[in-house]
């Protein structure tokens, strides 16, 4: 089967033939697709169509809502319902969980998604994206409640990203490496293009939001130090740096040709636990890292293997090739 003629469905067939995903998470995530193909298509036509400002609305964590945001959480939330198997669906746009079912089984599915990342791009052009992930619920639930879906990143099935750029893309895992589809304009298809992503151990470029170094603590400030002190400093090397104010551009990057994303905990927002958040940003976009051979962390300890407190819980992250990673944690346990 040539690249050029796998589509997404023949993948995902193909995965079922071989008794690796089961036949409802192939239909959630056909619905996934259609939503991001949707999304895609509203962010193209939004100078059109005059949606590309802001809402009278914040959502729960008091940012101000833009139209899209809400546009494309209302398309997630109708399409990704559609799985008889999804029981109850996370939003970063909306305050509670909404349940589907009123006594979710065992087998059922919770969808955690962020519908717009780095929507504040929107108006001059950038890329934006949408993050997405599946957990596999393990018992049946007898009261429905926020704290029923504080599930580990571990127990993820399923977890993604679509980037909304040149082109729009479709990048996904299901635990058994990650693979990257782009949607082929005209034809409504997602095709295979970038199979079996990996990242390289190591890197040369790191991306982090530098107008916030007066809140770095001292281990991110050191680490940035020896990447900019390039060929004279202790990494005898020359860094470059990237920001683009978009978790999804930024992992997507990372895994086309390496690299690491930091956003830790600072000064500023560690009281808050960190900016990003843990269930429907970190978690996803941890595991599918996790399966192209990278590293995620707080610095301290695994992504995956936090345990949430909350469902709108925030974190820090640091993710990207495993070597960038590993010397950040090691600076953690040496200075503290």
């Amino acid at each position: 089967m040539t690249l050029e003629s796998t589509t997404l469905r023949k993948f995902l067939l193909q995965l079922q033939k071989q008794d690796a995903l089961d036949q409802d998470l192939v239909l959630l995530i056909e619905d996934v697709a259609t939503s991001c193909r949707i999304i895609s298509h509203q962010i193209r036509n939004g100078p059109f169509l005059d949606i590309l400002g802001a809402t009278e609305t914040s959502n729960i964590q008091g940012e101000t809502q833009k139209q899209l945001d809400v546009i494309a959480n209302d398309v997630f939330l109708s399409h990704c319902s559609n799985c008889t198997r999804v029981a109850g669906l996370v939003s970063e746009e909306l305050d509670d969980v909404v349940w589907l079912k009123d006594h979710p089984k065992a087998g059922d599915y919770l969808f955690y998604f962020d519908p717009l990342d780095g929507s504040s791009n929107l108006n001059v052009n950038l890329s934006v994206g949408s993050i997405f992930s599946v957990v596999e619920l393990e018992e049946d639930i007898e009261t429905l409640s926020n704290d029923v879906v504080l599930v580990k990143g571990t127990k993820q099935i399923f977890a993604g990203y679509s980037l909304y750029g040149p082109s729009t893309s479709l990048v996904f895992s299901t635990g058994q490496g990650v693979n990257g589809f782009t949607h082929k304009m005209g034809t409504g298809e997602f095709l295979l293009t970038f199979p079996n992503m990996q990242l390289p151990e190591t890197t040369d470029e790191f991306a982090i939001n530098a107008s916030r170094w007066r809140q770095w603590d001292p281990v991110i400030s050191h680490y940035v130090q020896e990447c900019i002190d390039g060929e004279d400093g202790p990494r005898q090397k020359t860094f470059n740096m990237r920001w683009t104010a978009s978790m999804v551009a930024e992992v997507h990057r990372i895994l086309t040709r390496g690299g690491i994303f930091l956003y830790p905990a600072d000064k500023e927002n560690a009281s808050r636990g960190g900016k990003l958040r843990l269930l429907y940003e970190a978690n996803p976009m941890s595991f599918i890292v996790e399966q192209a051979n990278g590293r995620a962390s707080t610095g301290r300890e695994r992504i995956l293997s936090v345990q949430p407190q909350s469902h709108h819980q925030r974190i820090g992250v640091i993710l990207g090739c495993s070597e960038e990673v590993e010397r950040i944690e090691a600076h953690y346990r040496e200075m503290g």
